[in-house]
């Protein structure tokens, strides 16, 4: 009997002893995307931020299903009508050892301005006047009238130390030098395109992660990505692609995982004077932008089978969108119609406008933004074909699309985007409200779309602290500016995420991040 008791109290003995290394454990996922920068400054991407913020915290955070909750900062209120005041969090250290404290937090507000990326971050500081340090945790913030987004828009502010330095440059957050934060892990290597490389950082305010050590592998390839895992390479992946969902989801060896997405392929009309790559008919480049009449926009909207898309051409993964947001974000408006697709009052409006032979146009979508946008580029130009039009579809890599896109090259394009401060501000701002560097509106305007009319109503709406009214205002924005076709969205996105069965718990979320952080072995 005490031999028995003393084998047992061996083997617990031995289990104490082994547990910390048998708890040690690496993840690897492949992913579509990746950063483009290890700044977290540099970009507005939701791949970028997704990576980055497993080393850089943000001011506010949000949960799966965007519901604003603390991050480094623990509390916010507006004190008064341009002034809101955030608590910071004590205790935090960066991974050098410093501490974290309301002055880094300063000056990674006022840093993010002076960084000249591909797709500006002042997105969301276009509210900020001024930042004010009153002690080591506690910052005001000054703002251009009243801005009652401000905490939805500061849940994509990562800090990073004020030690950083505002000379500081992407090939020192890239080499590892600067990229320095108060996340869950520490930065340990990057490859453009490649492997983001992470270690446990054992000093995190939050919640320990699990992993020791975490590879994100970019595998832009979805063929490629799906056969990584299945071969054991990698221990997840995101965005499965629609054509293997199925067959998937009916092997027992992989778990599948879906969710809904804020992501809608938007497509934008160029509504300048002189469009980037010319419009013809017969050959023959036309006087005029036939974009500028909104019974084109709207033929073209009328010629796009929505319920095909969601059904056949992505396999059911996704749903009709008839405006710039899923239902339920605060600004939806109940008032527009569901979709319409009819393709002889396509045909009626293209005749009324001066074009019964339609016209041949370029349209240009990303390929490996979200799942589904090459295949939906390329099914809305057969579609169009139907209406009279010859659609030159192309569909590029982010890398060329986008720093094209934002020298407005493209006369029509596709692409995704998402409301992710779960509000309209963020948006209908920065996609629609005419081109103003000086408040900050405007940033991803690259059609020239103009409504003073919308202007005005979504400018009420920015200044309104009452959330009823500021909705009803945002709603009224949001009707003028689907009504005018300012944007045609298509559909709402849902994507699927595929690990080996019964290996880990996962819990999607409605942005499509997929957080290492929140990923926990079976």
């Amino acid at each position: 009997m005490m031999l028995n008791t003393l084998k047992s109290g061996l083997a617990a003995l031995a289990l104490v002893v082994v547990a910390p290394s048998a708890m040690a454990a690496d993840l690897t996922i492949g992913l579509r995307a990746g950063p483009d920068s290890i700044d977290p400054h540099w970009s507005t991407l939701g791949s970028q931020a997704e990576s980055l913020r497993h080393v850089f915290d943000t001011l506010v955070d949000v949960d799966e299903t965007l519901q604003l909750k603390p991050g480094l900062a623990v509390s916010w209120e507006a004190i008064d009508d341009t002034t809101w005041e955030f608590k910071m969090r004590e205790g935090v250290k960066f991974h050098d050892g410093t501490d974290f404290t309301a002055e880094d937090a300063k000056f990674s507000i006022e840093r993010i301005p002076e960084v000249t990326g591909p797709m500006p971050m002042t997105l969301y500081t276009k509210y900020v006047d001024s930042v004010e340090v009153v002690d080591d945790y506690t910052l005001r913030v000054k703002t251009k009238g009243m801005a009652p987004s401000l905490p939805n828009d500061f849940t994509r502010l990562f800090v990073v130390p004020s030690e950083t330095g505002m000379e500081a440059r992407n090939e020192e957050f890239n080499s590892g030098e600067k990229a320095i934060g108060t996340g869950p892990f520490t930065f340990v290597s990057w490859e453009p395109k490649g492997d983001l490389v992470l270690e446990k950082f054992d000093g995190y305010w939050g919640d320990a992660p699990v992993w020791d050590k975490v590879t994100r592998r970019e595998i832009p390839d979805d063929a490629a990505r799906v056969a990584a895992l299945k071969s054991g390479q990698v221990d997840m992946i995101n965005y499965v692609p629609a054509t293997d969902y199925l067959s998937m989801k009916n092997d027992s060896s992989i778990d599948t995982f879906v969710s809904d997405s804020v992501y809608i392929l938007n497509i934008a009309p160029s509504v300048k004077d002189e469009e980037p790559q010319p419009i013809k008919v017969n050959g023959k480049e036309v006087d005029g932008n036939p974009l500028q009449d909104v019974r084109v926009r709207k033929a073209l909207d009328l010629a796009i089978n929505r319920d095909v898309l969601v059904s056949i051409v992505l396999e059911g993964l996704g749903t009709p969108a008839n405006q710039l947001m899923p239902e339920g974000f605060f600004g939806y408006s109940s008032e527009l119609p569901a979709p319409a697709y009819d393709i002889e009052q396509a045909k009626a409006l293209l005749t009324e406008a001066g074009y019964p032979d339609g016209f041949e146009i370029d349209f240009t979508c990303t390929n490996n933004r979200v799942p589904g946008d090459a295949v939906v580029c390329e099914a809305l130009a057969q579609m169009w074909s139907r209406a009279g039009l010859k659609v030159n579809a192309q569909a590029l890599n982010g890398t060329v699309y986008f720093p094209a896109a934002a020298r407005e090259e493209y006369t029509m394009t596709m692409s995704a985007w998402g409301t992710l401060t779960g509000e309209a501000a963020y948006t209908y701002g920065a996609l629609v409200h005419t081109k103003d560097p000086e408040k900050g509106f405007g940033n991803f305007n690259r059609s020239g779309y103009s409504n003073p009319d919308f202007d005005r109503v979504f400018g009420e709406g920015a200044q309104t602290l009452d959330p009823e009214a500021r909705r009803k205002l945002y709603e009224e924005a949001s009707f003028i500016a689907m009504e005018d076709r300012a944007l045609i969205p298509t559909v709402i996105l849902q994507s699927v995420s595929a690990a080996k069965a019964g290996k880990l718990n996962f819990v999607p979320r409605i942005d499509q991040e997929t957080r290492a952080y929140a990923i926990t072995p079976k």
